[in-house]
């Protein structure tokens, strides 16, 4: 047995000497040059002279780092596939799932939640809408391959995606004709509620076509563009046109004129006026239609209806999956998509209440005060469904959202304006003060404002209201001004009306 034992050690140093000194050996085959199990017979036919007698090598589940000597082109190739495969599915398993810890006390994560969830925040792809873009975006490529006038009317209640439908498609039609190698189309979107009077549409059009045409004449600007559309154009100013009249109701007078002389516009001999009207009246066609058919100008209509609950939760989903923590339990969004898709189908409406849930969760944070509110965040600090249930019933339940959006234009314009005047911790302001934020937003947007003294009637009218409280004049001789309502439901409210969305930034 001893002499056995020194033997197979000794050929076991022999191997280990030849191995290191075969430089053509794969590093895979330098692995495998161990001896096996010990024998109790001689082992001096493991070596002969000067060559060694390999084990049979065992294949290896891992692939091997370096290729093998004897395998062929094609081995080695998918060999090396395997190596890089299998590292970056490795890392890839290790990130998928990962989220960071969500506190509501983290200022920076609940700016970035609410800033995901703001109306003004626009998408970079308008979801549970692609069928509606398709339809609008094959209608002006048709008009632009034919060189053709035409005219198309959207249609659908408040927040189903028909603006910002509108602003894709544009930026669609300006990809492809860049692509097609075709002439820019000239593009001029107006909201009509900015209009001081229905007739300017048609000053905007001939200024984008004809700059400084319509000044110094005796014709109005839609005699000069019906003169323009009726006689053969230079191929200088030939380009198609593409106009987007969004809020097209405001356009309704009495005769009902500007209307049908707007769409009247695209059936001119040498138009190339491509029209689309965007509205929330669902009628508005219905109403026109016949009188805009005997015209000869009947538009295509295309009718978004309102998110289903599916939809709805889509979309929230989309928005909050940026964010790399989780902040609202899946029942409370589930919660706010039915309960918003059975009462409106507004998406608007469901981002609102979500953010008024968050609100809710941050003063609930905030407001637990002891020793115990320093520890960590608990784990279920999420947005939840009594969260969600409370934001529902302020939003849907509150008489001064609706009070609100009924009132004229420049009383929510105060209204707009105290809401700013009386952020933080400011809860009053003078009469003068509050008059100097009006004149501001009257200024940017382009409003006539009204005088001081029809200014302080309609602070008075909406102290009648309950929705501002004018006091009495103080040692100064100036009245005071505050609140009476929730902020939030100012917020609300006037979100909801195109004109202040980005007022109360």
């Amino acid at each position: 047995m001893p002499t056995n034992a020194g033997t197979s050690l000794s050929s076991y140093k022999h191997i280990v000497a030849i191995g290191t000194t075969v430089k053509s050996e794969s590093l895979e085959s330098a692995a495998y040059e161990i001896p096996r199990k010990r024998k109790m017979r001689s082992d001096s036919a493991a070596v002969s002279g000067n060559s060694v007698s390999t084990p049979k090598k065992l294949k290896s589940h891992r692939p091997s780092s370096v290729p093998n000597p004897g395998m062929s082109e094609k081995e080695v190739v998918e060999d090396s596939n395997e190596i890089l495969r299998y590292p970056v599915n490795l890392a890839v398993s290790d990130c998928l799932g990962t989220k960071s810890k969500w506190s509501p006390r983290d200022e920076e994560q609940m700016r970035a939640v609410k800033e995901a969830l703001h109306v003004s925040k626009a998408p970079s792809t308008i979801l549970c809408r692609e069928d509606e873009q398709i339809r609008i975006f094959e209608f002006v490529k048709g008009c632009i391959d034919q060189q053709k006038a035409g005219s198309l009317y959207i249609c659908g209640c408040p927040g189903t995606g028909k603006s910002l439908s509108m602003e894709k498609v544009v930026q669609q039609v300006g990809d492809w004709s860049t692509q097609a190698g075709l002439p820019p189309v000239d593009t001029l979107s107006v909201n009509c509620t900015s209009l001081s009077k229905t007739t300017d549409i048609f000053s905007k059009i001939l200024g984008e076509i004809k700059p400084g045409k319509n000044a110094n004449t005796n014709s109005s600007p839609l005699q000069h563009l019906q003169n323009l559309f009726s006689q053969k154009q230079e191929s200088s100013s030939s380009r198609m046109m593409l106009i987007i009249a969004d809020e097209m109701d405001y356009l309704i007078t009495k005769d009902r004129g500007v209307l049908y002389d707007l769409f009247m516009l695209t059936t001119l001999p040498f138009s190339r006026c491509i029209l689309i009207g965007v509205a929330n009246a669902i009628d508005l066609a219905d109403r026109f239609l016949p009188k805009l058919k005997s015209l000869n100008c009947k538009p295509m209509v295309i009718t978004f209806r309102a998110y289903s609950k599916d939809q709805i939760l889509r979309i929230l989903q989309e928005r909050l999956r940026v964010l790399s923590y989780v902040a609202f339990q899946p029942k409370a969004l589930e919660l706010c998509a039915r309960k918003v898709a059975a009462a409106s189908g507004d998406m608007r409406k469901a981002l609102c209440v979500c953010r008024s849930a968050l609100e809710i969760l941050e003063i609930e944070t905030r407001g637990s005060t002891g020793p115990e509110s320093q520890g960590p965040t608990p784990d279920d600090s999420v947005v939840r469904m009594d969260h969600m249930a409370a934001a529902l019933s302020k939003t849907f339940k509150s008489p001064v959202v609706e009070t609100i959006q009924s009132l004229p234009q420049h009383q929510q314009i105060i209204i707009c304006a105290a809401a700013k005047a009386f952020r933080g911790s400011k809860k009053d302001a003078t009469v003068g003060e509050l008059n100097k934020l009006y004149l501001e937003i009257c200024k940017s947007w382009m409003i006539s404002p009204a005088g001081i003294t029809e200014f302080t009637n309609m602070c008075t009218v909406l102290n009648d209201q309950g929705i501002l409280k004018v006091g009495q004049a103080r040692r100064d001789k100036l009245k005071r001004v505050s609140l009476r309502v929730d902020e939030s439901d100012i917020t609300f409210a006037l979100q909801e009306i195109r004109f202040f969305r980005n007022c109360l930034l």
